[in-house]
């Protein structure tokens, strides 16, 4: 079955989704990025030899600064009071794989601010290392697991 979509209305316009009825429970959101890029630019950054300076504090800063504005970039999104963000950075052959989390004690989920807090941490990685290498690839963002709220909780599949 699918779902109706909750931020149209009865004319098919977009619309914030009215949460004032809705009681608080705990929620958490899981998210994922890749980071593809050359063996060279691998190893600088595995050295902490990026010219621009240590990737992964600039951009674990970024990615929790941008999960707590996701109601600033994503148009229909409420301000959520979040409890915790983290990102998690791994090293795979030639990628960077972020991992985020993002919790609050909220009316609605925090999706979309680890899916931001992923997107941004990646983004700010390309900034970081596009002196050495313009062909760096973000690629596969993805919603990870999601629980608490309404809806029933979602764990992606592994293959």
């Amino acid at each position: 079955m699918i779902e109706e979509l909750t931020h149209l209305d009865k004319e098919g316009r977009a619309k914030m989704v009215d949460v004032s009825i809705k009681e608080p429970t705990f929620r958490e959101a899981f998210a994922q990025v890749s980071i593809e890029m050359t063996e060279e630019l691998i190893e600088l950054v595995k050295s902490n030899k990026v010219a621009k300076g240590d990737i992964f504090s600039v951009s674990k800063c970024a990615g929790v600064m941008a999960a707590k504005q996701t109601s600033m970039l994503i148009p229909l999104c409420h301000q959520i009071p979040l409890d915790k963000v983290e990102l998690d950075f791994y090293i795979e052959s030639n990628r960077i794989v972020i991992k985020t989390f993002a919790r609050a004690y909220s009316k609605t989920g925090v999706e979309m601010e680890a899916l931001t807090a992923a997107a941004v941490a990646a983004l700010t990685i390309y900034d970081m290392c596009k002196a050495v290498d313009k062909s760096i690839i973000i690629s596969e963002i993805k919603l990870l697991k999601k629980v608490g709220g309404k809806s029933d909780d979602f764990y992606r599949e592994f293959k």
